[in-house]
């Protein structure tokens, strides 16, 4: 009994699981923690961030000691021509310090360059996320789109089998011939067909969406069905203001202005090598000799007597480099041009990308007021035909006629209103406002 029941418990949990419907934000979160171009980018921003560090370390004094030892065998000529074993071992121990005192700011301006290339960094991982948000929105309402039309096959089926269910009957009482059974018969059939297209276009597009998802279980995998608004509103006169608003909102556009002060303290930085730089040492040690052939003073007593100390103030003053160092600005200078040249080119993409939103928006929403405005026509067309059928003044391949035109005007008004839709998202997202349904 209890495995009977452990395994009924198991059962409804796994369906439970396989059950599960993502929501939007699910699956935008799912993915910016585990799409593997976001954690690539995120490893490129810890790489900045290890070097930010680095360069603010720079101006620590950096210590190091060493300790040697050394052993010399065999005979040696003396001062006097005198030929004698010398045989000997040393030893010496320091300690020793250096810290840069001035270098006109170079390690200053290095670590503030470091800081703007984490910042860019940071960026470009926040631009990446937006794509793959972007991508998945997108791909998300082509789900609600295939299922909404799965909805209409669904009643165009049912409606079928009336037609099919009433053709039987008048053809037994005699009242219409058999071909009109057949075209019943056969309507339904298209009708199915459609169905499972529906189904398949619904699994293949959740499919694709498990796929941006980096899903390894796809096939449990769904979403869930979010209400859109029964009627649309027109889009906004201009885009101006949206536009201005994602020069200030879009992490492109940000990294590309980063990187332009990026540029600029590079620039600085090479200017510093123009001017002297100034360094300071100091340092302890001591040594042990022994002549391993006479007696020698013993090994601490050299230590304490052999202990010295020293400090030292050095600095390098540039003469001539064979005009590298100018040429390095130069260099640098031009990078400051690059590095503007590409923020225009963000600045001209996020436009025409908000331009192209816009205008699809309008486009899509005088798509969805036609194809509106031809579902009412069709939906007219197919009551008179369904009257006349029963009337007997028009026959089963006129009203068929009249179905597909309204199903079909049925589908062009989801298509234009889910197009819709992600255009108007798309310009509230380029205005800052983030995405949901």
């Amino acid at each position: 009994m209890k495995k009977i029941f452990s395994l009924v418990l198991l059962s409804a949990f796994s369906l439970g699981f396989s059950q599960k419907k993502w929501s939007l934000q699910e699956c935008v979160d799912y993915a910016v923690k585990n799409n593997l171009q976001v954690i690539s980018n995120k490893y490129n921003a810890d790489i900045q961030a290890k070097n930010l560090e680095i360069s603010k370390r720079d101006k620590l004094p950096s210590v190091s000691g060493s300790f040697n030892n050394n052993m010399s065998f065999g005979t040696t000529q003396g001062f006097q021509g005198s030929i004698g074993r010398n045989d000997n071992f040393n030893n010496s121990a320091s300690v020793g310090a250096n810290m840069q005192l001035y270098n006109n700011g170079r390690l200053k301006k290095s670590a503030e360059k470091s800081q703007y290339d984490l910042e860019a960094s940071l960026l470009d991982a926040e631009r990446v996320k937006n794509d793959i948000s972007l991508q998945i929105a997108q791909q998300y309402l082509q789900v609600l789109l295939n299922k909404e039309v799965k909805k209409i096959s669904d009643e165009a089926v049912a409606n079928a089998e009336k037609v099919l269910s009433r053709a039987k009957i008048t053809t037994e009482v005699g009242t219409t011939p058999k071909t009109v059974e057949a075209e019943a018969t056969a309507g339904l059939a298209r009708e199915k067909q459609r169905q499972k297209s529906a189904e398949i276009d619904i699994q293949r597009s959740l499919f694709s969406l498990a796929m941006l998802l980096q899903l390894k279980d796809y096939q449990n995998f769904d979403v869930q069905e979010v209400p859109l608004p029964s009627s649309l509103v027109a889009p906004l006169n201009s885009t101006e203001n949206i536009v201005e608003k994602a020069f200030e909102n879009q992490p492109q556009v940000k990294a590309a202005e980063t990187r332009i002060l990026s540029a600029q303290k590079q620039t600085e930085i090479a200017k510093t090598a123009f001017y002297p730089s100034v360094s300071a040492s100091a340092g302890i040690g001591t040594n042990y000799f022994d002549s391993l052939s006479r007696s020698n003073d013993g090994f601490f007593k050299q230590y304490g007597d052999n202990f010295g100390q020293q400090l030292g103030v050095s600095a390098n003053i540039p003469i001539f480099n064979k005009g590298i160092t100018k040429l390095q600005v130069e260099q640098a200078k031009i990078s400051e041009s690059i590095a503007k040249n590409t923020l225009e080119q963000q600045k001209v993409e996020v436009q025409q990308n908000v331009q192209r939103a816009y205008f699809d928006a309008n486009a899509n929403y005088e798509n969805y007021l036609a194809a509106l405005e031809a579902e009412k026509s069709t939906k007219l067309a197919l009551e008179f035909a369904e009257k006349s059928y029963e009337a007997g003044r028009a026959t089963i391949y006129d009203l068929n006629n009249a179905r597909n035109n309204y199903i079909n005007a049925q589908g062009s008004v989801s298509q234009a209103k889910y197009n819709f839709i992600f255009s108007t998202k798309l310009l509230n997202f380029y205005a800052g406002i983030p995405l949901s349904l």
